[in-house]
């Protein structure tokens, strides 16, 4: 596997945002960091994307969950972990795709994530077949793993 550096693969935000059709306060990808190329051009599996979300006391989640005591939701950690696999789905040749999860396995959530964390989020494409794809997706803050689960997702073609 071949791996392209933050500086050489060309996902700079205002690129996230094209294929991503989040936006604030939904976009949970801050910058993507690496990308590993998988097993060959006719297929995804195996490519590796690594992103950053920055978490700050900003977040208009912490005014409610939890006041005295502000956690990321899981939930949301979850959302930033499939924007990262949606993100290792991408080619630059592909048509705009629609990215939607189908359903998630073995989610596990290990402690808690606060303000001033750092998440390094990891999308993996695991398996393909047609428009289905496994991904398996995890979330580190300082190197200790945060948070994990495998997201089933369908990509399709934009309708216009």
């Amino acid at each position: 596997m071949s791996e392209i550096k933050y500086k050489d693969h060309g996902l700079t935000i205002e690129k996230i945002k094209k294929i991503l059709p989040h936006r604030y306060p939904f976009l949970l990808v801050d910058r993507v960091v690496s990308v590993q190329e998988g097993k060959g051009s006719h297929t995804k599996e195996g490519r590796v994307v690594e992103a950053i979300k920055n978490v700050t006391i900003n977040e208009d989640f912490f005014n409610g969950h939890f006041p005295e005591n502000p956690i990321m939701p899981g939930v949301l950690i979850l959302e930033a972990m499939a924007q990262v696999g949606a993100l290792a789905n991408h080619s630059p040749d592909d048509p705009d795709l629609e990215f939607m999860i189908a359903s998630v396995n073995n989610a596990k959530f290990r402690r808690p994530v606060v303000p001033g964390d750092q998440l390094l989020l990891r999308g993996e494409i695991l398996k393909e077949k047609g428009k289905i794809k496994l991904i398996g997706c995890s979330a580190k803050v300082d190197g200790v793993l945060v948070a994990e689960a495998e997201v089933m997702a369908v990509a399709q073609p934009v309708k216009n």
